[in-house]
């Protein structure tokens, strides 16, 4: 693979030199798509763990009614495979006219995600309880025990959290090209496929295909070779009870 073609994937060569490298014509506006790709993976990590913790710490720490009703439900949404809910959700986005914007393309995810939930509980079932009656009997509230405690000392599980949550956000496909799809709402996973489509010759551009999917790779590379041990460790430390 020629430097080359990372270079016309970046857009610094004309469509005169991208030809004359060996490139079919088809463009790639890969900065865009990478930016999208990053406000798409940034909001469903704090999306979908501000409300993992909200919700596995309700579940596992407060009394209120229906609490065993609501879990099991949480459970039975692990049992259904997300593609059953692709119509259901894309239904619904069309009726709430967020099709082709970027609050249509996160919502799922953020509000959809009953793993994260049950992820949160299992680890604050293990929290100590010692430590949050002192802090009640020093006079916090839920959410300031929440706050000030809880989560300092969680910060293991809730980062390992985010980065499956973000992993899986990055290399998502389907339903960004379902909802967004819009050319200044594309992400690199629909980007690639649409560049692999648009080549204007008889074959595809696979040399400038694979550049971008190299690049598209990188950043998950280097998180994972980075961060792996520490996400293997909180699993662990989570214990599922």
């Amino acid at each position: 693979m020629s430097l080359n073609n990372f270079k016309r994937i970046l857009g610094f060569a004309t469509l005169e030199e991208a030809q004359a490298m060996g490139g079919s014509g088809a463009r790639l506006n890969f900065l865009l798509y990478l930016w999208n790709s990053i406000k798409f993976t940034g909001t469903i990590v704090i999306g979908t763990v501000s409300f993992a913790v909200l919700g596995g710490y309700a579940l596992a720490r407060l009394n209120f009614r229906g609490r065993n009703t609501v879990f099991l439900i949480l459970m039975s949404g692990l049992l259904v495979p997300s593609m059953f809910a692709t119509i259901p959700n894309f239904i619904l986005i069309i009726k709430l006219h967020l099709l082709n914007t970027f609050a249509g393309s996160v919502a799922p995810f953020i509000f959809g995600s009953p793993f994260a939930v049950f992820f949160m509980r299992q680890f604050f079932l293990s929290f100590p309880k010692e430590i949050e009656e002192a802090a009640e009997l020093d006079g916090l509230g839920v959410f300031s025990r929440l706050r000030r405690i809880v989560i300092p000392m969680s910060m293991p599980p809730i980062f390992t959290l985010a980065l499956i949550t973000g992993v899986g956000a990055w290399n998502e496909y389907l339903w960004p090209f379902l909802v967004a799809n819009d050319e200044n709402k594309r992400v690199l996973t629909v980007g690639l496929r649409v560049f692999l489509a648009q080549s204007p010759s008889t074959a595809p551009d696979w040399a400038g295909l694979m550049a971008a999917t190299t690049m598209t790779i990188i950043p998950v590379v280097v998180i994972l070779a980075i961060f792996g041990k520490k996400m293997i460790g909180s699993i662990q430390l989570a214990g599922f009870k």
